[in-house]
C-alpha cells in the first residue's frame, strides 16, 4: 500500500502520516512510514492519497445472536431461566451467516465483541470475532472476552415479574456478590482437591468464571445510572476482580471517579447514544458524556450495542461525537485503538503499526464525515470487501 494518508491512531507524534506506505506480510503489518523499503516482488496497491485507517472495532454487540430478520421471541440473547447463567458462552450462539457481519464489513467494521444480553445479573461469556469468514472458527479472535454482568432495570424487570431475585437494585448487588463468592469458593475447593489428588466434579458455569477470578479477563458490567456504576465499582473492588463498565450512560455525573479508575486501566464502553430514551435509566443520556470523558481523561470507547443501533452506523456515532465536540482523531480512536484496548487486544489491533494485524480500511474521504464510505476493507491482509459503487 503506497501513497496513503494514514491515520495510524497512535497518540501524539505519528498520529498521521501525510503520504505513507504500509508493507504487509503474512496477514500482519511489517512496516509503516513515509519511507518503506520494498524488497523483491511485491503487489503494490496505490491509495492515491486516500485516508487509510485501522478497521473499526465495535466492543459491545449482539451480532450473530440477535440475527437480522429473525423475530425476537423467543429471546435469543438472554437465558431468562435464572438470574445467574455463568456457563453460557456467546460463542455457542453466533451465526456467522448473520447479515449483520456483512453489513459491518461494508461499513469498515472488521472486529466486534459479541456478548449475551442484560436480562441476567451474570449472563455468560462474550467472544471477539472478525466480521469476515465462512465459519466461526475462521472469524474467532477471543473465545472468552469477559463475563457479561448487568445491574439496573433489566434484571429487576425480567426476574422480579417472575417473583424471584432480583427485583430491586439491592437484589442485583446481592446476586452479583453471591455469584463471585460462590465461584471463589468453588475455585478454592478445586485447588484443595488437586493438592490432595482427590476426584473433583467440574461445574461448567464456575469454570467459565475462573478466568475472571484469575485476572485473565474482566467482568463486563452493564450499567447506565450513576448509582449502578458506583455499585459495579464497589463490588469489583471488594473482590479484586478486573472489570469494564458497559454503556456508562450517566458516567458524566461521576467522571472524576471514572478518571481515577482509568489510571488503573478500567475502561467504559459508551453507547448506544443514538438510541431513544426508552427507559428511566436512560433519561440523562447525552452526547456530552463523551465530551466530559475526554476532558476528564476517562478511558472509553464508542459502541452501537447492535441490534439496538445497527452496527453499520458505528461511523455515524463517530461523526455525531465530533459534531458535539470531540476531536476527529480522538473520536476515531474510540472505535479503533481504544476499543481494542477495552477488549484486551490492543497488542493485535486498533492502530496501523508494525506487528499488528493487517485489518485496514481505505476511505473515499474523511471517515468522521458520513458522506464518505470505505473504498475497500482488508482483514488479516486479505481484501475482504471492495466497494463497486465508489
Amino acid at each position: 500500500m503506497v501513497n496513503a494518508r494514514i491515520w495510524t491512531m497512535k497518540e501524539g507524534e505519528g498520529a498521521e502520516i501525510s503520504r505513507g506506505a504500509v508493507l504487509i506480510e503474512g496477514g500482519r503489518i511489517v512496516q509503516v512510514g513515509e519511507d518503506v523499503e520494498l524488497k523483491g516482488p511485491v503487489e503494490v496497491v496505490d491509495a492515491k492519497g486516500a485516508i487509510l485507517t485501522p478497521g473499526l472495532i465495535d466492543a459491545h454487540t449482539h451480532a450473530g445472536i440477535c440475527e437480522e430478520g429473525v423475530p425476537e421471541d423467543p429471546d435469543p440473547v438472554n437465558e431468562e431461566t435464572s438470574p445467574v447463567t455463568m456457563g453460557l458462552r456467546a460463542l455457542d450462539g453466533i451465526n456467522p451467516n448473520d447479515e449483520a457481519f456483512s453489513n459491518a464489513l461494508e461499513a469498515g467494521v472488521t472486529c466486534v465483541n459479541v456478548v449475551p444480553g442484560s436480562a441476567n445479573v451474570i449472563g455468560g461469556s462474550g467472544a471477539v470475532v472478525r466480521t469476515f469468514g465462512r465459519t466461526l472458527d475462521e472469524m474467532l479472535v477471543l473465545p472468552h472476552s469477559g463475563m457479561k454482568a448487568a445491574l439496573g432495570e433489566n434484571p429487576m424487570r425480567v426476574h422480579g415479574r417472575k417473583d424471584r431475585l432480583p427485583s430491586t437494585r439491592m437484589g442485583n448487588a446481592y446476586c452479583l456478590r453471591k455469584a463471585i463468592q460462590d465461584a471463589l469458593n468453588y475455585r478454592q475447593r478445586k485447588l484443595r482437591a488437586l493438592e490432595k489428588g482427590e476426584h473433583f466434579d467440574l461445574d461448567l458455569g464456575m469454570e467459565n468464571m475462573i478466568p475472571v477470578l484469575e485476572g485473565r479477563c474482566p467482568l463486563r458490567i452493564h450499567c447506565h445510572r450513576a448509582d449502578d456504576i458506583c455499585t459495579a465499582v464497589r463490588v469489583c473492588r471488594e473482590f479484586g476482580v478486573p472489570f469494564t463498565l458497559e454503556h456508562g450512560t450517566e458516567g458524566h455525573l461521576v467522571a472524576d471517579l471514572l478518571a481515577s479508575l482509568s489510571r488503573d486501566g478500567v475502561s467504559v464502553a459508551v453507547g448506544p447514544t443514538q438510541s431513544s430514551k426508552s427507559k428511566i435509566e436512560l433519561r440523562n443520556k447525552t452526547w456530552e458524556t463523551l465530551v466530559a470523558f475526554s476532558k476528564a481523561k476517562v478511558r472509553y470507547c464508542i459502541i452501537t450495542d447492535h441490534p439496538v443501533i445497527p452496527i453499520e452506523t458505528l461511523q455515524v456515532a463517530v461523526a455525531l461525537a465530533v459534531r458535539h465536540g470531540l476531536d476527529p482523531l480522538e473520536a476515531m480512536r474510540g472505535v479503533t485503538l481504544r476499543a481494542a484496548e477495552h477488549l484486551g487486544i490492543g497488542h493485535r489491533m486498533g492502530s496501523v503499526e508494525a506487528g499488528k494485524d493487517a485489518d485496514l480500511v481505505l476511505w473515499t474521504g474523511d471517515p468522521t464525515d458520513v458522506r464518505h464510505r470505505p473504498l475497500w476493507v482488508m482483514v488479516g491482509g486479505e481484501m475482504a470487501f471492495v466497494n463497486s459503487r465508489a
